[in-house]
């Protein structure tokens, strides 16, 4: 690349920058001047024409000639210089007078066709100019517009003009070419005084850099030349000079880089201080958003609670459907609130994965049974098919695999129109204690392009913004998914065409659970039982297909309505029973009915599955003859209940109680009757203790197998309890399990550094009980009972009048929070009735005297007892104010949650006579 001499620079920044300005500066200007000179001759031209124009139209009128010729000849010699002829033409085109003969008038007339002028035009030519203005009559009274009498035209010459243009033009680029030629000048004469010398520096500068420090620069030299020139040979004699001092000014480099590299180091420390504490404030800023979204739940529940009680009431239509908005807005703000609170969690690292005993069918069942209701308004197929090899006891978060199932099943049903949904469940062994689940949702929907695609599992993002609109929603739900997938060891992923729906997956991976779920279907009941099953579609008709098969049934598939007469009009047919599928449509009602007539002769045990769960055409339909009718998804638990005509059917394991000795620790006697009932049913011996300070001196008298504790006690809490048992008994290793009522958000976390092995909430779950026990006790001994015994039993369903009673008091409930045991049920619930009336005044006493205290410990003990008598009503209320107490709440605050609570008791106490009358007649 050629380098730029010095001399080339002065040439550059001198010679070029003069001429590119003089000769813009040229330019510009005698543009300008030009064009001041054309509007100058246009202005003039008009200042004649017009004025004539309005002269000339008297005489015109008047057909006065030589008056005419008088004004324009004047016209003509006083601007002789520019204007070279006048004339005035009439209507039709014709000369009327003209200043000059001589001149071409033809030039100054309309050319044929052309329109008379309304105002003032011009015709540019080379040397000169035609303008033309009309000669106006103003308009009469009785006239709407102004009468033209002809035009008057003037030629006008440029070459006086043009004449001054051409001369501006060249004296401006005249002056602009001697500017360039004195910078010329100056130039060279900075050349040749400035870069001559330089030149013979630069020389000399490379002799010294070559090592030749007696090289000099010479000559005379003026101004700052010669101070360069000093200072060059100064730098000469100066390198002789620092030469001798390399070696220590070496020294004191390098001790000047090793201060240097402490300083790097000690920047590094800092910068990684302050990367530690920007991470920092950004998980508390996480941290921060999923307690907020924590708290907005709590006055939102409430707004939904309020409102559901408010619906119970007498109300107007229009005050119904205000209220009904109300709970539909404020549920879709709750998912919302909780969408954020799950991605805050996941992304604050706080979202743990539970491992409890749960059943995978129960499970997805629950979930499908919620979202049926949707897909059954757009007239769609639901159905799911699980492969009977699949174990249903498993370890794992049953919430959250229910969460991102319900997910997937929802976004289907929102974004499919027509067609069907499909669940596909499968699985893989890892070993004998883990399994990895699969579930596939398929639908006929929109689709995704692969733009769309892109973006499916970005936060707070749909994939198009006109779905967003459409269908609403936050854009989180699949991104939390995703998170929970990878948090269970697992993953999610899709297959989507546009217009061709979509095919949707996820995986976890989860325990398998050693011990059988309570409340398996006793399938032997229905074994080698003949069934006609006809279905029209393939996935639903196999899904029921395997179920049958599985119970061992006859199943006689029947694919088409031609089949299925075909078969019928058989004389031989004979069915134990049959299960008739069908679509909800137009004319399903008269479509079934007619099948119902058909079959019911030769079977007399006819069951439908239609996708509605609309309750008038179930009855119709069972009013023509059929003994039920299933709303799809068709379940094994409603499809085994509907066969066998009676609420689903339960076998349990026969246990053998283990031989240890367990010790339960809580001030609420309803609580330890209660768990001493649970505890007697596995283990052989249960001591009881009322509080803590009786529990701690039973452990220094005898050794337990297993302690439940109770957290809130008077005299001694449990924890303080658990650490004298820790540090002064028998049962310094013995497990103790943490039992409450109510557990804040972190508060298994805290139980478990306070040294608490295991974690447990009120009401108490059977299974997770037994886990517990099966976990921290002999296990050996416990898997080979299990297996010593393995008769089944039909459990006996429990059939009471009360089953149907209002919610204040769920006698169903209550039997269900005792394992169906209705005597220790009834002792439970009349205990809580007999205490009602004492623990309101008491209550009442400590509101008055504002003890917050005193509050908490009251309404703690009868929030353990509501759990197992069967008062949800109540039992919400107490667990939201033992809440809110437990937050230091004020009670000013929570004046609207004591006054629900007091009502709550009053209609207790009002319903309690009728229903312990119920319960007494039902004993006798």
């Amino acid at each position: 690349m050629h380098k730029i001499s010095l001399k080339d620079w002065v040439v550059l920044l001198t010679i070029v920058p003069t001429a590119l300005i003089a000769f813009g500066l040229a330019g510009y200007f005698s543009y300008n001047r030009s064009i001041e000179l054309d509007e100058f001759l246009n202005l003039r031209a008009q200042s004649i024409i017009e004025p004539l124009a309005i002269t000339s139209k008297a005489a015109l009128v008047s057909n006065n000639r030589e008056t005419l010729r008088s004004v324009v000849s004047a016209a003509h010699r006083s601007q002789s210089s520019l204007v070279k002829s006048i004339a005035i033409f009439t209507l039709d085109n014709q000369i009327f007078v003209t200043s000059a003969y001589h001149g071409d008038t033809n030039l100054m007339r309309l050319k044929a066709g052309e329109k008379l002028p309304t105002f003032t035009r011009s015709e540019h030519f080379d040397d000169f100019i035609i303008f033309r203005t009309p000669i106006i009559e103003e308009k009469m009274a009785n006239e709407h517009e102004p009468i033209s009498l002809g035009y008057i035209a003037i030629h006008i010459d440029k070459s006086r003009i043009k004449f001054k243009q051409q001369s501006q033009y060249i004296i401006a680029f005249t002056m602009a070419f001697l500017a360039v030629l004195l910078s010329s000048i100056f130039a060279l004469k900075l050349i040749k005084n400035v870069a001559k010398p330089i030149n013979s520096m630069v020389h000399a500068i490379d002799r010294i850099r070559e090592g030749k420090l007696e090289s000099r620069v010479s000559g005379q030299l003026v101004g700052e030349l010669n101070f360069l020139k000093n200072g060059i040979n100064a730098m000469a004699q100066s390198l002789g000079n620092y030469q001798n001092e390399m070696q220590g000014s070496i020294d004191q480099a390098t001790i000047d880089l090793r201060e240097s590299l402490e300083q790097y180091e000690i920047q590094n420390v800092e910068l990684s201080i302050a990367k530690k504490k920007a991470q920092d404030a950004n998980k508390i800023k996480s941290e921060f958003l999923a307690n907020m979204s924590h708290e907005l739940r709590t006055p939102l529940n409430g707004v939904i609670g309020f409102t559901r009680q408010v619906l119970k009431t007498p109300l107007s239509d229009s005050q119904r459907d205000y209220l009904q908005t109300i709970d539909r807005s404020a549920n879709n703000l709750l998912t919302i609130i909780n969408d954020i609170l799950d991605f805050s969690k996941l992304d604050a690292g706080k979202m743990s994965i539970e491992s409890i005993p749960f059943s995978l069918r129960e499970s997805l069942e629950e979930s499908l049974t919620l979202l049926a209701p949707s897909a059954h308004k757009k007239e769609l197929e639901l159905s799911i098919k699980m492969a009977n090899s699949i174990p249903d006891s498993l370890l794992g978060d049953a919430m959250r695999i229910k969460q991102i199932m319900s997910n997937l099943v929802s976004n289907a049903i929102k974004f499919t129109q027509q067609g069907s949904i499909v669940i596909d469940v499968t699985f893989n062994v890892i070993n004998a204690k883990r399994a990895a689940i699969k579930i596939t949702v398929t639908d006929t929907g929109i689709g995704m392009n692969s733009e769309q695609q892109k973006t499916i599992f970005k936060a707070f993002a749909q994939a198009d913004q006109s779905i967003t609109r459409l269908y609403g929603g936050t854009g989180l739900g699949l991104v939390i998914c995703q998170r929970l997938a990878f948090e269970m060891k697992g993953d999610i992923g899709f297959n989507s065409r546009e217009k061709n729906g979509s095919i949707f997956w996820f995986n976890f991976e989860c325990g398998v659970n050693t011990l059988s779920i309570a409340g398996e279907l006793d399938h032997l009941r229905l074994a080698n039982k003949s069934i006609l099953y006809y279905d029209p579609h393939p996935h639903s008709r196999k899904a029921t297909y395997d179920i049958l098969l599985n119970w061992q049934m006859q199943v006689t598939e029947v694919k088409s309505k031609n089949e299925l007469n075909d078969i019928l009009q058989h004389a031989n047919v004979n069915f134990d029973y049959a299960l008739i599928g069908h679509d909800r449509t137009a004319t399903a009602l008269s479509d079934l009915k007619k099948i119902i007539e058909q079959v019911k002769p030769q079977i007399a045990n006819v069951h439908l599955a239609i996708n509605s769960n609309s309750p008038s055409l179930q009855d119709a339909l069972i009013a023509s003859g059929a003994l039920s009718c299933l709303s799809k998804p068709i379940t094994a638990n409603k499809l085994y209940s509907a066969l066998l005509a009676e609420p689903e059917s339960l076998s349990e394991l026969n246990k053998q109680i283990l031989p240890i000795k367990v010790l339960a620790v809580d001030d609420n006697e309803a609580n330890l009757k209660l768990i001493n009932a649970l505890l007697l049913e596995q283990v052989s011996e249960v001591v009881l203790a009322d509080n803590g300070m009786k529990a701690l001196e039973l452990c220094q008298s005898e050794n337990f197998a297993l302690i439940f504790m109770d957290i809130q006690m008077p005299i001694m809490d449990g924890i303080s309890t658990l650490k004298a048992i820790r540090n002064n008994s028998y049962n310094e290793q013995t497990p103790i399990i943490a039992v409450t009522a109510h557990a804040l958000s972190g508060e298994k976390e805290k139980m478990q550094k306070q040294g608490f092995n295991a974690y447990m909430t009120k009401p108490i779950d059977e299974t997770m009980l037994s886990h517990i026990i099966y976990e921290y006790c002999d296990v050996n001994y416990y898997i080979n009972s299990a297996q010593l015994n393995t008769t089944s039993k039909q459990a006996k369903p429990i059939i009471t009048p009360l089953a149907n009673m209002t919610k204040i008091i769920d006698w169903p409930l209550a039997l269900k929070r005792t394992g169906g045991k209705e005597i220790l049920a009834k002792e439970m619930l009349t205990g809580l009735i007999e205490s009602l009336s004492d623990n309101k005044q008491h209550i009442s006493n400590a509101l008055r005297k504002e003890d917050h205290k005193e509050l908490k410990r009251l309404i703690h003990k009868l929030n353990g007892s509501c759990c197992y008598t069967g008062v949800p009503s109540l039992s919400i209320i107490c667990q939201e104010l033992e809440t809110q107490l437990k937050k230091e709440t004020s009670l000013d605050n929570l004046e609207p949650e004591f006054l629900e609570f007091f009502e709550q008791i009053e209609r207790v106490l009002a319903q309690a006579p009728k229903v312990l009358a119920e319960l007494d007649e039902q004993v006798t």
